[in-house]
């Protein structure tokens, strides 16, 4: 078993204005540091624990597939997800087959969210000296398009059959290779172009770019507004997603171009958040989640992705078959912060 990384929140003398509730300890688990998804509870534990909500003891580098099974269970009291996980819990399949449809429903039914995220963006890019021109140049290509198995290179390949019509292994040479090694990967120059879940910037796009420009394509509009990726976009865990090119291209650069046929960068992302179990204690949940909303601005100032990855996005690939719903007591901290929260994505 490999050690896991602790992280604690400071204990505070003080409690909040409301004193509604004394400091409680709680455990956490999240995903590596470096994305959206560690960002996210890291911000909550500090957050939580300056203002003596809570102090929250984090395990980082975990696997969520575990972590959120644990929280069902009531062994863990908050952790990150994407949202496919617990669509794949309550059918009782994938990582879950072995506790079976009925078991797996039980345990996802305990679910609760408190607060959203983007794990990652789905496009297309390029090294300029590749010389590719996009969506429609990439028949006979070597495509790098996840790790060898999971659902980022399911999504990549789906992504590429819808928007160019193309197979892996058919059409173009999928190339896997493990999240680790991908920068590496990229920076050789093997692949003439990658398909991967991304944040705006992040080191896969950051270091590979030191060694040449590069060039990111948007997904055409006629694609983005079909009804096969209309469909897609719709699927637990997966959104619609869109950005100005300017915004894109001011955080990304002088390395990086973008390309679009408006001004507006279409994609889809995988997305998900932080989740409890629907026991915890209502004024616990909702002082939580109102700290952490009023920190939105210090939370996007940690990461230069910080305005792209939904923090403030709560209905974000909700309702629909997503399964997971919001906690009653985080959806009432977010209308009372002014953001549209549908009854559809809250547990009664």
């Amino acid at each position: 078993m490999k050690p896991m990384k602790l992280i604690a929140a400071a204990v505070a003398s003080m409690t909040m204005a409301t004193g509604a509730i004394a400091q409680v300890n709680l455990t956490a688990e999240t995903a590596s540091p470096g994305g959206a998804t560690h960002l996210s509870l890291a911000h909550m534990t500090e957050v939580a624990g300056t203002s003596g909500v809570a102090n929250i003891q984090l395990a980082d580098g975990q696997t969520l597939t575990n972590s959120i099974q644990n929280v069902a269970e009531g062994k863990t009291d908050i952790a990150g997800t994407p949202y496919i996980l617990p669509f794949l819990m309550n059918r009782g399949v994938g990582p879950y087959g072995s506790l079976g449809k009925e078991k797996g429903a039980e345990l996802a039914g305990n679910l609760r969210a408190i607060n959203p995220f983007v794990l990652g963006i789905f496009f297309l890019f390029a090294y300029d000296s590749k010389g590719i021109g996009g969506w429609d140049d990439l028949k006979g290509r070597k495509i790098y398009n996840g790790p060898p198995r999971g659902g980022a290179l399911t999504n990549a390949r789906s992504m590429i059959q819808i928007v160019a019509g193309l197979k892996d292994g058919e059409d173009y040479e999928g190339m896997q290779i493990n999240w680790g090694q991908g920068a590496t990967l990229i920076s050789s120059g093997e692949p003439d172009a990658i398909v991967l879940p991304e944040l705006f910037p992040s080191p896969r796009l950051t270091i590979p770019s030191a060694a040449g420009k590069m060039t990111g394509w948007s997904m055409p509009k006629s694609a983005y507004e079909s009804e096969a990726m209309g469909k897609y976009m719709k699927a637990p865990g997966s959104a619609p997603w869109t950005a100005p090119v300017a915004d894109i291209a001011a955080v990304m650069g002088d390395d990086w171009s973008f390309i679009s046929e408006d001004d507006t960068f279409r994609a889809f992302a995988t997305i998900g958040g932080n989740v409890v179990h629907k026991d915890m204690d209502d004024e616990l949940v909702h002082q939580l989640v109102t700290t952490y909303i009023q920190s939105l601005d210090e939370l996007k100032s940690k990461a230069p992705y910080g305005n792209t990855v939904g923090f403030d996005f709560p209905m974000q690939g909700m309702c629909g078959a997503n399964p997971v719903k919001y906690h009653p007591a985080a959806a009432r901290a977010w209308r009372e912060a002014g953001y549209e929260v549908d009854d559809c994505a809250v547990a009664q």
